[in-house]
Order: C-alpha cells, then structure tokens, then sequence
C-alpha cells in the first residue's frame, strides 16, 4: 500500500479509539497522518482568532490532505466528522484530487466503557481541554447516510480495526 494515494477518512465520537487506529494505520501503511484536533490545537495557540476555531482546522486540514494525495501519498483523516457536510467536504478532497476515498466510522457499543475512556483520557496534545463525558453525549453528531466502514471498539482491538479496514482497501 505505501506509496498509493488514497484518503481513508475517519470519524466518530470522542473516545471511541479513532486516533489510536488512526495513528496505528498510517504507521501500518507508511501514510501522512492529519489530526484535526492537532490543526485547531495550533490555531488556537496563535491567538488571532477572534471568534476562536470553529470550521478553520478542517479546512486546513482538507487543504493539507489535497496537497498531499496530489503529491502521491496515502492520507490519514482523523476527525470527530460530525456532520453530512464534513464528510462530504473530504469526500470532494478525494475526488478533486482523483483518489480513492474510504470511510470509516468508529463507535462503542458499550456506553459504560465509552464514558470510562472518556473520562481517563489524558490528551496527547499540548494545551487541548479534552470533552467531559456530557459534552461528548450532548455532541452534534449527525448518522451518516452513505456506505462506510463501521468499527465497535466495544468489541474488537485497535489492531483489529486496523485490519479489518486494511482488508477494505481495493487492490489495483
């Protein structure tokens, strides 16, 4: 697979194990790994916008990500993906760029051992104000309408996730 452009873009809730399989698969794949989290963490810092971060860490992000499948490398998408809108922005990002584009949803089945990873959680990016388990519960977060892959973290390891959505890359 390293060396194949194609967007593999993820989604879910905070504290499903997104970034964790994220992570683990652009390693596995030799990717360029984008966390959108990363992106608006940065922007935050510099302190100039007024309004704080609202849409500009996916734009830069979609930005990054098209510069990169351009230039012909694997990219790894790793955001919360709430809304129809977010998912259809990177989907356009593949398309522009004339690049397969897979979907990954990530969930846990388990409301208990969600809220538990939720709320032990420590953030791996410095200054980030993690979510409590309430803000994650009262999250936008609109069902997604289209074919994508499902992964329940309730029930299988980050290594499996990985791959499983391996499996699903299409051959050439």
């Amino acid at each position: 697979m390293s060396g194949r452009a194609m967007l593999i873009v993820f989604g879910g809730l905070p504290g499903t194990g997104k970034s964790t399989i994220a992570r683990l698969l652009a390693t596995r794949l030799g990717a360029t790994y984008l966390r959108v989290d990363t992106i608006e963490q940065a922007l935050r810092g510099c302190g100039t916008l007024p309004d704080g971060v609202i849409t500009e860490g996916y734009v830069v992000a979609y930005s990054i990500a098209e510069d990169n499948l351009r230039a012909g490398s694997a990219v790894i998408a790793d955001s919360v993906n709430p809304l129809s809108v977010t998912r259809d922005a990177w989907r356009a990002v593949g398309d522009r760029a004339g690049v397969p584009v897979l979907e990954v949803e990530v969930v846990c089945s388990d409301a208990a051992e969600h809220r538990r990873r939720v709320e032990a959680r420590d953030t791996d990016i410095p200054g980030l104000t993690l979510p409590t388990w309430d803000r994650v519960r009262r999250r936008a977060y609109e069902p997604w309408e289209r074919a994508r892959i499902v992964l329940d973290t309730a029930a299988l390891s980050a290594a499996a996730c990985a791959d499983a959505i391996v499996a699903e890359i299409p051959v050439t």
